[in-house]
């Protein structure tokens, strides 16, 4: 039996088989839910991401400067100049970095906060069918591990797909305003890429998916097996070896 109602108990169910959620635009909303309390802290976080996709292409800007014009010219100035530019990038791109990961962290435990009170207060109120036929420590582990999971798909995989979109978008202006000739065919041969991430991405999707429930089951198998009732019942039947084998199959 497992949880049948909005939010993200859609996502968080104990049925061994279950079909994946499709990702629909009610769920997005749901999920941007979650992040609406701090939309401050996500205003920063892509106004970071913005400048630090811009400063990531100055150096090649000053160094193309520095080696076609600086040393050429023997322009002392522009050199004392563009070596200041290549000291300020990367001090302010670590001073941005900070304040980005600073902004994250506070979204991060935020939403870990949210999501397990939420997924409590849900546990809270299931029947007791549902705590006869579900194992504590599977309870402990969506607690525990697949909300953590959860998060950092929102601070964590949203940002970096976001950073790379901004990233994207300022090298394709600067390279077009170079030479546009090449970065239009970088741009055809840029399909050829996509198939083979796909892949590599659905394979890993479903490791993950296993590994979810495999420590589902670990932690269901610990919570039996480690109190004193279940450590007695493995003594008195010497089940030691039997156990640790259960444990290793699982773990």
């Amino acid at each position: 039996m497992g949880f049948h109602s909005g939010g993200w108990s859609s996502f968080i169910r104990f049925d061994e088989e279950q079909d994946r959620p499709e990702v629909s635009s009610s769920l997005l909303r749901r999920v941007a839910g979650y992040a609406r309390p701090y939309k401050r802290y996500v205003a920063l976080i892509l106004f970071t991401m913005f400048v630090i996709s811009l400063l990531s292409l100055i150096p090649p800007l000053l160094i193309r400067d520095f080696l076609d014009r600086a040393i050429p010219d023997g322009d002392t100035r522009r050199l004392s100049l563009l070596a200041l530019g290549m000291i300020a990038v990367p001090v302010i791109n670590g001073l941005l970095g900070v304040a980005q990961r600073y902004a994250s962290a506070l979204i991060g435990e935020g939403i870990i906060f949210d999501l397990r009170s939420g997924l409590y207060a849900h546990l809270q109120r299931m029947s007791l069918r549902f705590y006869t036929n579900t194992h504590v420590g599977e309870m402990m582990s969506r607690l525990n591990n697949d909300v953590v999971g959860a998060q950092r798909a929102i601070t964590g995989t949203l940002v970096t797909i976001v950073s790379n979109f901004f990233s994207l978008t300022a090298t394709l202006i600067i390279m077009l305003s170079l030479e546009w000739r090449l970065t239009l065919l970088g741009i055809a041969i840029l399909p050829l890429f996509i198939l083979p991430a796909r892949r590599v991405g659905l394979v890993l999707r479903k490791i993950a998916r296993e590994s979810m429930e495999l420590n589902a089951g670990m932690n269901s198998l610990m919570n039996e097996t480690l109190n004193i009732s279940g450590a007695l019942l493995v003594k008195i039947f010497g089940r030691h070896r039997s156990e640790v084998t259960r444990f290793r199959e699982r773990a």
